[in-house]
């Protein structure tokens, strides 16, 4: 048999009398269409004969007739698909009406989105989605619209199977969907290399909590140290702006947010606080200050990638030390809120204080590490731990750097600091940072450089501190 144009489509399945033209509206009639669509589907309509269709005996009411014809028209397509709300939503408890969200290409404001509005509006008074979200369209490197018959296209099955299904759902969320977008293997391939980064800051982070117990261990937000209230506080930050952003559909901010934050997480925390976690006896303030951060950083931190890192998420959530209570998947707890980044802070005063002190003490050490990177190159010192650093500051500045002397010489990772005052008399003199190589001897288990390695005659090749260390490492085991 052979169908026009005219007859694709989902059809208008009632019946007329042939001798009369008056429609057959009988409910047997209607219920034959139904048990005939559920046996064989609408195409039915089609491939069918009116009298393969109807009940024997069927006549018509008005003339007695029993020949009828089936009605040629379809539905048509924008009520069709407009009206898809009306069959989908509302009938199940976890699809309610109306929609959250509906999600199309741009086009289709005058297609689906404008016949679904009018349908619904037409029938209950609204509309029958909260939000609308359009996508632009998917170009190759030249600017071309990708399609199959021009083969420009990446065949997203292919490139998962080269770099994971992970970093195509980290491109989608890398580029703002909302926009025409390029698509090549070497775009993908630079999501992966940050999709590496980011796990691998994952990766350490878990690797220092293997021995933490929250419920034990965990510090109150005013007994932490200084460098690390400061890091819960920005991840606190960076929590607002990603829930924001994901609220507004701007995932695209929320990946470029999240790889500068784990840059500056890797280089301002991470390598700072390798000292205080290797070095300082386990159960030391010092360690658990470092881990009570390091715990709540990546226990916000998965939570806010988990759309994005859904598989990657799950992994580091099961990874993470048990807390009472937890779901069972990262996907089922919420995303965190200020409070459960930082905890109760007992003094917000004093929070506020130690933000706007390390704003600038990261300044500082912005100017110290290019000092130390030109000390490297003029080969004055190998690593940065060989050196010794005199930070002469001017006056407005030199009140700040000697509140944090003793930490100095941590968050630049070197081994000595001297803060002195500027020379110059005007009070207006820029900061200057000296680098020159560090006295005393290198200490085996810290590698830091002093002058009192050897001075502990149990401990002879070792520097004061983790002298000190090891001493209360030896008394917990005796204890």
């Amino acid at each position: 048999m052979h169908l026009s144009p005219a007859c694709l489509g989902v059809p208008i399945a009632v019946f007329f009398c042939a001798g009369c033209g008056k429609l057959l509206d009988s409910k047997e009639s209607h219920s034959a269409v139904v048990d005939l669509f559920a046996r064989e589907g609408a195409d039915a309509w089609y491939t069918k004969e009116a009298k393969d269709i109807l009940p024997v005996g069927t006549t018509c009411p008005g003339c007695g007739g029993a020949a009828f014809r089936k009605e040629t028209d379809i539905i048509d397509v924008w009520f069709e698909s407009g009206s898809s709300h009306a069959a989908v939503l509302g009938h199940e408890p976890d699809l309610p009406w109306p929609a959250e969200l509906y999600l199309e290409g741009g086009d289709q404001y005058r297609g689906w989105f404008h016949s679904s509005l009018l349908v619904a509006v037409g029938t209950r008074g609204h509309s029958p989605y909260r939000a609308v979200a359009t996508n632009g369209w998917t170009l190759d490197p030249q600017g071309k619209a990708t399609s199959k018959s021009l083969g420009n296209g990446i065949d997203p099955v292919d490139m998962a199977k080269k770099l994971g299904g992970e970093i195509i759902r980290l491109w989608v969320a890398s580029v703002d969907f909302q926009e025409d977008v390029t698509v090549s293997e070497d775009l993908m391939k630079q999501v992966a290399e940050n999709y590496r980064k980011v796990r691998n800051t994952f990766k350490y982070l878990l690797s220092n909590l293997p021995d933490f117990d929250p419920a034990q261990h965990a510090l109150k937000f005013d007994d932490l140290q200084a460098l690390d209230k400061y890091w819960l506080l920005r991840t606190s930050q960076l929590a607002d702006r990603v829930r924001s952003y994901y609220e507004r559909f701007e995932f695209h901010r929320i990946y470029h947010l999240v790889n500068e934050f784990a840059v500056d997480l890797s280089t301002g925390f991470i390598d700072v606080v390798k000292d205080r976690l290797y070095t300082s006896a386990p159960d030391s303030h010092a360690r658990r200050s470092a881990q009570t951060a390091t715990w709540r950083i990546a226990e916000a931190l998965v939570r806010l990638v988990a759309p994005i890192m859904s598989f990657t998420a799950d992994e580091i959530w099961s990874f993470l030390p048990a807390v009472a209570g937890r779901q069972e998947s990262v996907h089922l707890a919420h995303f965190p809120q200020s409070e459960d980044v930082v905890g109760a802070v007992g003094n917000p005063a004093s929070a506020e204080a130690v933000w706007k002190d390390f704003e600038i003490l990261m300044k500082v050490r912005d100017a110290a590490l290019k000092a130390l990177e030109i000390a490297r190159q003029e080969k004055i010192i190998g690593s940065a731990l060989e050196a010794a650093v005199t930070v002469s500051a001017p006056d407005e500045l030199l009140p700040l750097l000697q509140r944090y002397r003793n930490d100095l010489r941590f968050l630049l990772i070197v081994s000595g600091v001297e803060v002195k005052a500027s020379s110059g008399g005007n009070g207006n003199t820029p900061l200057h940072v000296f680098v020159e190589k560090a006295r005393g001897q290198k200490c085996e288990r810290c590698w830091n450089y002093s002058i009192h390695v050897g001075e502990n005659e149990r401990y002879p090749t070792v520097c004061e501190r983790c002298s000190a260390a090891l001493a209360e490492i030896e008394s917990e085991l005796v204890g």
